[in-house]
């Protein structure tokens, strides 16, 4: 197993709160950078190798506020089906459908309230069509220093997500410093599909990615050079033999923990990667089962109730399947919080696709 941490770091040169000297250019992608505008309110200087790196003190890993997106029209996506082995034919017609996922829906933000969580709802627009509009955590992710990231997507139709309107109204609740749109790569056919693509570890600065035709390697060097994530780069490997479109889905990182399917990651040295940065970040490394990950026990995401309890959102098709140790470890870190989501599920994402999470600073 590589080593995970870096040597002796030197301090850059920081002349003011407004001005940042850091020599991204000669570092490599797999390297800490920062070359974008800072929030300097309540910020101190870290230590990364020869750059000063400014760590925002309100960084946690899980939030108590979400975003979500009611569906108007609900379907498995024609254009996603062939490389999204987690899909399903939805054997029924679009209004039967549409109706079930959004009592589905209903129900999930009932009980993520009911935990303590903050719920800002969205409804989706009827024009246009959108039939993934409820997995939102794909074209968009928030950060604690205020940025908003709009990410290229995969298909045609999931482009119509990006809604500018819903940005407006998070600006009214929080402070928004930049929105930070990636969407030109779409000309080029390169893709990031945001914390499907990106499983971020807040407080260490880690981005964890598995490749697919969803996470192209330019995009990723370019989100984890502006927003200063070290990137931890693999390929998993799903049961269909198939590149595993989404990280999320086999993977989830907690404050303290990392539910992960290791065995999918078939590249030794990767997989030893990835284990040594997230034993050296300090995570519980819970291994997950290909046939969990199938049941969608990956895709899980952790956030916290008004008491800073933490909790596991995660899907309830996925707890019978944990096995007792597996459940016995989350116990130490997390309450686990089911969300009936079966038709939903057809669509090819889980509870976890359908949190976007909000980081932004309180107005």
């Amino acid at each position: 197993m590589r080593g995970c941490l870096p040597s002796a770091p030197k301090c850059g040169t920081l002349r003011s709160p407004h001005e940042l000297i850091a020599r991204s250019e000669v570092f490599s992608a797999s390297e800490l950078t920062k070359t974008c505008k800072i929030n300097w309110d309540g910020v101190l200087c870290g230590t990364m190798p020869d750059i000063a790196q400014p760590f925002v003190t309100s960084t946690s890993q899980s939030t108590n506020s979400v975003l979500m997106i009611r569906p108007s029209r609900f379907y498995p996506n024609p254009e996603t089906a062939a490389d999204n082995a987690f899909q399903r034919r939805g054997g029924r017609d679009v209004d039967t459908l549409t109706g079930l996922a959004r009592t589905e829906f209903d129900t999930a933000v009932q009980i993520l309230r009911g935990a303590g969580i903050k719920v800002h709802l969205f409804e989706d627009t009827s024009e246009p069509e959108k039939p993934d509009a409820v997995f939102p955590n794909n074209w968009i992710s928030t950060h604690h220093d205020g940025r908003i990231a709009l990410f290229p997507m995969y298909s045609a139709l999931r482009r119509r997500e990006r809604r500018h309107d819903i940005i407006e109204e998070l600006r009214k609740r929080y402070r928004v410093t930049e929105v930070i749109d990636y969407s030109r790569f779409e000309e080029e056919g390169y893709c990031l599909e945001g914390t499907g693509s990106l499983v971020l570890d807040h407080p260490n600065k880690i981005a964890y990615v598995s490749l697919s035709n969803r996470s192209n390697p330019k995009v990723i060097q370019r989100f984890t050079k502006d927003f200063a994530y070290e990137p931890v780069i693999f390929t998993s490997i799903g049961i269909d033999g198939l590149p595993i479109y989404h990280t999320n889905v086999m993977m989830c990182i907690g404050t303290s923990f990392a539910l992960v399917a290791l065995d999918m990651i078939p590249n030794k040295p990767e997989r030893s990667q990835v284990c040594a940065r997230l034993k050296a970040s300090g995570k519980e490394i819970i291994e997950l089962a290909p046939n969990q990950v199938e049941d969608f026990a990956g895709n899980a995401i952790e956030l916290h109730d008004a008491d800073g309890q933490k909790l596991l959102v995660i899907s309830a098709r996925a707890v019978p399947i944990l096995t007792e140790e597996q459940q016995a470890a989350l116990a130490q870190h997390v309450r686990l919080v089911p969300l009936k989501l079966p038709t939903i599920e057809m669509g090819g994402g889980s509870a976890r696709c359908m949190l976007t999470t909000i980081h932004l600073p309180v107005l």
